[in-house]
């Protein structure tokens, strides 16, 4: 196996090279990163020491692929994050990475016959459409009521049945954009690929910030006694996520990589689901506990754009075809981070706090 991953020194694409090696260790293992986003230096070198290879490219250069070689599977993993991407600013660089970018993946792929992995998001689901769904309100969170109108929406969360017509972000149509790009490849050129579409991950080494990364951000601030905010839906913080451990991200694609045949062509809703979510107001409760820290935080009662109240992911889909189920509940979650932070709290304190 020579397995290339895009965005190797970010969170997500760092978390599955290490495992990947760490459990495969006659594979070759490559990591390829522009190193844009601030904290990804810090694992090039944890890479290295762990026989991984590091190459220093942008996956918006096709040329930058030249110095990879011949590859087995390739697992795109690179991305601009941030939902709030070109609102205040340019989209180019939003566009070119997450649109442009993985047609070059796409196309070096092909080149090998390699297998495609893409790592998608839930933010290709319409935010008009969630915003209208029924909700009722607890006195920690909202929650999805049992009638619901809109197809894929049950308590459990949303499925791929949930209907795409609509407006979802410049953020979500490149992702949207790239997964109808990846299935005409894998139709027209046989190219064996599978289609996740990710929740909220977190674990450490996550570089959170507000906009991407709100497990890591809440941990942070509670253990440097930082500033935080509830924004939106009356600054209360009911909004619910529900949470990924990266670690149960890598379970489903070995196991997808190992019988890649059964899920070609799929795409799957995958999250930690009911039982691995939280609001805001509830992940304040479980850092408070952690820390010894309560922080007075502010509260904007005014959403900001593509906000959403809630998202949980039904992931009766992907446990269904492939028995996958995450592993890890979010005090886990929680409490690695914070030891993560306490570990290494010198080079992370200039990064996070």
């Amino acid at each position: 196996m020579k397995l290339l991953i895009t965005g190797g020194c970010g969170f997500v694409g760092s978390s599955l090279a290490l495992q990947f090696k760490a459990n495969y260790p006659a594979a070759e293992v490559i990591a390829f990163d522009n190193l844009k986003r601030r904290g990804s230096e810090l694992n090039v070198n944890r890479l290295k020491l762990n026989g991984i290879k590091f190459i220093h490219g942008d996956i918006r250069n096709k040329e930058d692929f030249d110095a990879i070689g011949e590859i087995t599977c390739l697992i795109e993993a690179s991305a601009e994050p941030s939902v709030l991407a070109g609102v205040n600013s340019s989209p180019d660089y939003l566009i070119n990475t997450n649109l442009a970018g993985t047609i070059n993946c796409l196309n070096y792929a092909r080149k090998f016959n390699a297998t495609f992995v893409f790592l998608s998001t839930s933010r290709v689901y319409p935010i008009k459409t969630i915003e209208r769904l029924n909700y009722a309100e607890t006195a920690t969170r909202f929650i999805l009521e049992s009638k619901q109108t809109v197809p894929g929406t049950s308590e459990r969360g949303f499925s791929e049945d949930f209907p795409l017509a609509g407006t979802r972000s410049l953020y979500g149509a490149t992702k949207l954009a790239s997964e109808l790009i990846i299935q005409e490849y894998n139709e027209l050129y046989n190219i064996k690929a599978v289609i996740i579409r990710c929740g909220v991950i977190s674990g450490p080494w996550q570089m959170g910030k507000v906009d991407q990364g709100v497990v890591v951000l809440w941990a942070a601030n509670h253990y440097w006694k930082g500033k935080l905010s509830y924004i939106g839906y009356g600054g209360e913080g009911k909004q619910v996520r529900d949470v990924l451990h990266v670690a149960d991200l890598y379970d489903l694609v070995d196991l997808q990589l190992k019988d890649i045949d059964k899920v070609n062509g799929e795409i799957f809703n995958v999250g930690g689901g009911m039982d691995c979510s939280a609001s805001l107001m509830e992940l304040t409760a479980l850092c408070e506990e952690r820390s010894g820290n309560k922080l007075n935080i502010e509260k904007i009662s005014q959403n900001r754009p593509y906000d959403l109240r809630l998202y949980l992911t039904d992931n009766s889909k992907v446990e269904r075809i492939t028995g996958w189920k995450p592993k890890r509940n979010l005090k886990t979650i929680v409490q690695e981070i914070f030891d993560w932070i306490e570990q290494n709290n010198k080079e992370l304190i200039h990064i996070l706090q």
